[in-house]
């Protein structure tokens, strides 16, 4: 749909272009464009929509005694030219929110970790806290002998967390 979205987005802007020029493309055709480009905006907002009501009642479907979230900092990550498109589009806040309905509505408790909550560099087995730790490295490995997947180790270590606000 991005693929499609983009052509759409280049052919009304071609339109555009062609008017400034005085050429002979007419202004309902350029209108027709932009309700297609509208379209589109509307059917990938929808996916995700989509997306996140089936992830939200996929989680609360297993009928936990809490759920565990970290606090990001969003605005921080827009900031990232490289990142900001990404983050954008995950759509965190709502995300969040229909969580926390969806956790009121089933008794469960929704637990928001602290956003310095150092999830990913704490060891699940000995829980020594490794500094040097890269964004790269995609994989755990302590001084002890643990070797996991980082993201799994962050999950682990945010549903033992013992310092979080209850939502």
């Amino acid at each position: 749909m991005k693929k499609k979205l983009i052509r759409e987005q280049r052919s009304l802007s071609r339109k555009y272009e062609n008017l400034k020029k005085g050429g002979s493309t007419q202004k309902r055709n350029i209108q027709k464009q932009r309700l297609k480009i509208q379209k589109l905006h509307h059917r990938i907002d929808n996916i995700r929509t989509d997306y996140i009501n089936k992830t939200i009642a996929e989680i609360v479907k297993t009928k936990p005694s809490y759920i565990t979230i970290e606090d990001l900092n969003v605005l921080g990550m827009m900031k990232n030219r490289h990142l900001s498109k990404a983050v954008a589009s995950q759509k965190f806040y709502e995300f969040k929110s229909k969580l926390l309905a969806k956790c009121r509505e089933n008794g469960i408790e929704l637990r928001v970790a602290d956003r310095w909550f150092p999830s990913s560099k704490i060891c699940h087995c000995c829980k020594s806290i490794k500094k040097d730790l890269k964004l790269s490295d995609r994989v755990f490995r302590c001084d002890c002998g643990y070797i996991e997947d980082r993201d799994f180790n962050a999950a682990l270590n945010l549903r033992d967390a013992t310092t979080y606000e209850v939502a």
